[in-house]
């Protein structure tokens, strides 16, 4: 049995992708096009308006910046060449390709969870220390945060990738996934893999776990501040604050949880693929219409932007 690795000349690395049927095939390409179209409009549009208008310039909105740039990278590593591979019958990616997609989507990934952990300690302060707010979530303080939250990702994804290609990987070139997942290639190895599972699984579990538990506590810290406010206003507008995040944390990580930190055994193809679709497809679809839909402000600052835009061609 030939092996074969990144140092040597290694054969393209074939992505089965989610069915063989042309007919769900062009369904699926034509749903995931209209999710990517939404998924692009949406994150570039919350930039934007973000940018355009002032009184979004506030830490909250900067981190929900940063979310939307997050989202749209870690979509675009990975739907784009879906979307190709749903229309060709040849469904190849370059063995170096599929190493770098699986780097930047661990990179981005592990970025967005400490993002989000970020985000709910930025409304734990807000509401249950409004007082010190301006002195703890200095802006300084704010770039070390997202800074913190990339070297996290760079970090993972390095010991990812540097574990990864200690690996031989034998005559089989295929990956029964759609993009190329830690898992999945893997599987590919011949030689012993366990050291290399135990590896990862404890970054990928520490940083999930880390940021989800920084979540849950902050979280929990809002929810006790909120039950002690004696008016039923004063509660709607605290938790109107934080359940647009609430709400996107909680199907983040439901999907991240449920396909990356459980045991080898309990591995389900059809499961798994369909998790994977929710957590790099619909989900970076989602957070932006979570955050403008939900959210007043935003509601607000659009029509202030599209007044502000009719007026200045009016006065042309």
């Amino acid at each position: 049995m030939s092996r074969w690795n990144n140092t040597n000349n290694v054969p393209d690395v074939i992505l089965m992708g989610l069915t063989d049927a042309e007919e769900i095939q062009l369904v699926l390409f034509m749903l995931f096009v209209l999710i990517y179209l939404i998924t692009v409009l949406g994150n570039v549009g919350m930039v934007l308006l973000i940018c355009l208008d002032s009184q979004l310039h506030t830490l909250m909105y900067f981190f929900l910046t940063q979310l939307s740039f997050l989202d749209l990278s870690y979509s675009t590593v990975i739907t784009p060449k879906t979307l190709a591979n749903l229309l060709t019958s040849t469904k190849n990616i370059s063995f170096m390709g599929c190493f770098a997609q699986m780097y930047f989507f661990v990179l981005l990934g592990a970025a967005e969870c400490f993002l989000l952990s970020s985000m709910a300690h930025d409304r734990y302060v807000a509401i249950c220390r409004p007082l010190h707010y301006p002195v703890i979530m200095s802006p300084r303080f704010c770039r070390a945060l997202l800074f913190g939250s990339y070297l996290i990702g760079f970090m993972d994804s390095s010991v990812n990738l540097l574990c990864m290609s200690r690996l031989h990987f034998c005559d089989s070139n295929v990956i029964h996934h759609f993009f190329c997942d830690t898992s999945p290639v893997l599987a590919l190895s011949c030689t012993d893999i366990y050291d290399t599972e135990i590896m990862i699984f404890i970054f990928a579990g520490c940083t999930l776990m880390v940021s989800l538990i920084t979540i849950s506590l902050s979280y929990v810290s809002i929810l006790s501040t909120i039950l002690k406010i004696n008016s039923t206003s004063g509660k709607q507008k605290a938790f109107s604050t934080c359940a647009s995040h609430l709400l996107g944390v909680t199907i983040f990580y439901g999907t991240m949880i449920f396909t990356y930190l459980k045991p080898n055994e309990s591995y389900s193809l059809g499961k798994d693929q369909v998790a994977s679709v929710f957590y790099t497809i619909v989900i970076p679809m989602q957070n932006p219409l979570i955050y403008s839909l939900r959210n007043k402000e935003v509601k607000n600052a659009l029509t202030r932007v599209i007044q502000k835009r009719e007026g200045s061609r009016q006065l042309k």
